[in-house]
């Protein structure tokens, strides 16, 4: 930190390289909104006043970091790529007046950004939120309001689960049912619905412009009620399942080639729709009486030399992860697949750690010494959809507050070996969390997620750091998050989460 302000004004200059014109269109987006102006372009006449410049290689920032200057006259950044200078833009957005992510102009606001210098470049690559849409369904704009948030945050992946007992919610052109009947298997509020192609193109792109990739989850063999509902002929006993709010054991059959043949069909579509490097293909809670008990499946271990039905789902895994490695994707699937063992899979699997509260860091230990990379997610403290006081049927045993997020994560990893890659909050749906109880769930406890996303540094004691996080609620109230309290011994008496 230094001494003094720039003072951003409808004359201030701006000079920028070809990576960061996203950055200053975002910059100018804001600006305009809260403030009534844009950055003027650069003069033949003077040096400009916020000048965007391209790094060097010496300076070592990577695809993500930056270096901010300000003077009393001058912003200077510098980054090498069009993420680095978007988050420096997010870092300076934050040092100006809530107002700044309002939604309407604020007159009578001094755009100041204080004298400093920051060098900043992130822990993980993989910073993750993920949107249960499977079990309740959210609009397009809801979604895209989202994606506004996560950018502040320097989240840079949207995980968008998209399929689940309650609801498929992604068009496939080649299996239509999946939406005409699998979008409205549950009748709740909030629970039918589906996203075209089109509105996909469109959350891809409006999530592109804000440096996140969307990574889709399909979740399979478990957690498809709804796709078995529209198609039962892939089940094992060609029956319709019953739709769930949880799991069951109504898998797609593993032993039927059909179900492989539809599968990938389905992936063909999705590759497609998704651009990014990463398609999440689920594998938790999968129970096997169904494989276990299903002629074909009990052939089809036969057949492979597979040990038993475990064996079974990783063969299952192993030819969806082959297709996607085929189509240049990486595999995302949850811990469960490997915490019995088994053979190994494709070099494209990423593990995703998930159930700290059931298994402790099996899955952790497991990765490590099958040597697959891994994404830390542990419902204990990253699972926004646990409120900080008992609701519905969560119970006391699957709440937590900020502080627990700050002080107790199991994903919160000070020095990280190599093969953990990044880290990921989830919001699920379950039990009817609808549009209107999100915000309550996700903020502020997010803040803290995103800065173990981000941070590297050595944690300060924790009223320090929740003194810092009530000085961004100003900024939460600009954006019009409906956020919920922080610890437990602040919910108010009969607070309610809905």
């Amino acid at each position: 930190m230094g001494v003094g302000t720039f003072n951003i004004t409808s004359s201030t200059r701006t000079k920028y390289c070809a990576e960061a014109r996203d950055a200053v269109v975002y910059l100018n987006l804001k600006l305009k909104t809260a403030a009534g102006f844009q950055l003027a372009a650069q003069s033949a006449e003077r040096r400009p006043d916020i000048e965007f410049v391209q790094a060097a290689p010496k300076d070592s920032l990577g695809n993500e970091g930056y270096i901010l200057k300000v003077t009393s006259k001058r912003i200077t950044i510098r980054a090498q790529s069009r993420a680095g200078f978007f988050y420096a833009v997010q870092t300076i957005l934050q040092f100006l007046p809530p107002e700044i992510v309002g939604s309407k102009i604020s007159e009578g606001i001094s755009w100041t950004v204080p004298v400093l210098i920051i060098r900043d470049i992130p822990k993980y690559f993989f910073r993750s939120f993920m949107m249960d849409s499977g079990r309740q369904f959210q609009t397009v704009e809801y979604i895209k309001r989202y994606l506004d948030f996560l950018a502040q945050l320097k989240i840079n992946i949207f995980h968008w689960h998209l399929t689940e007992g309650q609801g498929w919610r992604i068009e496939i052109k080649k299996y239509p049912k999946l939406t005409e009947l699998g979008s409205s298997v549950a009748q709740g509020e909030e629970q039918q619905g589906f996203y075209t192609q089109e509105e996909i193109k469109e959350v891809v792109e409006y999530a592109r412009l804000r440096c996140i990739t969307v990574v889709p989850e399909i979740d399979l063999p478990g957690h498809s009620e709804a796709a078995l509902i529209a198609y039962p002929e892939l089940t094992c006993f060609k029956k319709a399942p019953p739709t769930v709010m949880e799991y069951s054991s109504h898998l797609f059959c593993g032993g039927n080639e059909s179900t492989y043949t539809f599968i990938e069909n389905i992936l063909s579509e999705v590759c497609d729709l998704f651009p990014g490097e990463y398609i999440h293909l689920g594998g938790d809670e999968a129970p096997k009486n169904d494989w276990d008990s299903c002629s074909v499946c009990l052939a089809k271990i036969k057949q492979e030399g597979l040990a038993n039905s475990h064996e079974l789902q990783i063969y299952f895994s192993t030819r969806l992860a082959t297709y996607l490695q085929q189509r240049e994707k990486k595999c995302i699937l949850w811990g469960d697949v490997i915490e019995n063992g088994g053979p190994r899979m494709p070099d494209n699997v990423i593990i995703y750690w998930w159930n700290y509260r059931k298994k402790l860091d099996a899955t952790y230990k497991a990765a490590m010494a099958m040597g697959y990379p891994i994404i830390c997610g542990t419902n204990y403290y990253t699972y926004l959809n646990f409120p900080i006081t008992p609701w519905s049927r969560y119970k006391e045993d699957r709440t937590f507050d900020l502080r627990q997020a700050y002080e107790g994560n199991p994903s919160d990893i000070l020095q990280p070996p190599k093969f953990v890659i990044g880290v990921g909050a989830c919001l699920w749906t379950d039990w009817n969390v609808k549009m209107r109880m999100i915000d309550q769930r996700v903020f502020p406890r997010l803040l803290v997620l995103s800065e173990q996303m981000w941070s590297s540094k050595e944690k300060i004691p924790f009223p320090e750091y929740y003194e810092k996080v009530k000085l961004f609620y100003p900024r939460l109230d600009a954006l019009g998050i409906h956020y919920g309290p922080a610890v437990k011994e602040e919910v108010p008496l009969r607070y309610n989460w809905e």
